[in-house]
C-alpha cells in the first residue's frame, strides 16, 4: 500500500489536487514536450504528499534516475508561476521537500534539450520521491 503519492497538472499548494502521476506504468507520466532543435527548457509544477492521516519524517527527498537524469532538475517552490519558474527559482539535481503531509507540497521540475539531439520521446528517466511515512500523531 503506497501512502505517498505524487501529482502534476498545476497542483494548488495546501490542496488536494492535481493528477497523480503513475508508478512504474507509465499510464500517467510527467510529460514536457521540447523542441530537439533548440537548446530549451521547460518546467511543470508538481506536488507531493501523503494519505489522511500520515506525514513524512524529515522531507520528501527528489531526485531523478536514468540515461537522461543530467537533463531534468527540481525546484523548492517559492510562489513561482510558470512564467517565473523557469528564471526564478534555484534549480539543482535533488531538493528535500519539507513539512509533507495530507496535503499538497508543491515543488518544481524542470526538463531540458540540448540542439545535439535528435527528435525522441525519451522514457528513460524517473522522478524518485523518497520519504520515511510515518503516522500522524493525535
Amino acid at each position: 500500500m503506497t501512502l505517498m503519492h505524487l501529482y502534476m497538472n498545476n497542483p494548488t499548494a495546501g490542496g488536494t489536487d492535481g493528477t497523480e502521476v503513475s508508478s512504474g506504468t507509465e499510464s500517467a507520466p510527467i510529460t514536457i514536450t521540447l523542441d530537439a532543435s533548440k537548446a530549451e527548457s521547460k518546467a511543470a509544477k508538481c506536488a507531493v504528499r501523503c494519505d489522511a492521516n500520515y506525514s513524512l519524517e524529515g522531507g520528501a527527498a527528489v531526485s531523478f534516475s536514468g540515461t537522461n537524469a543530467d537533463k531534468w532538475q527540481c525546484a523548492i517552490d517559492n510562489g513561482y508561476t510558470s512564467d517565473t519558474a523557469l528564471t526564478s527559482a534555484d534549480w539543482s539535481s535533488s531538493v528535500t521537500v519539507a513539512s509533507v503531509a495530507s496535503t499538497n507540497r508543491v515543488f518544481w521540475v524542470k526538463a531540458m534539450s540540448a540542439t545535439s539531439e535528435l527528435p525522441q520521446n525519451d522514457r528513460s528517466v524517473d522522478v524518485v520521491v523518497e520519504g520515511l511515512v510515518v503516522a500522524a500523531e493525535g
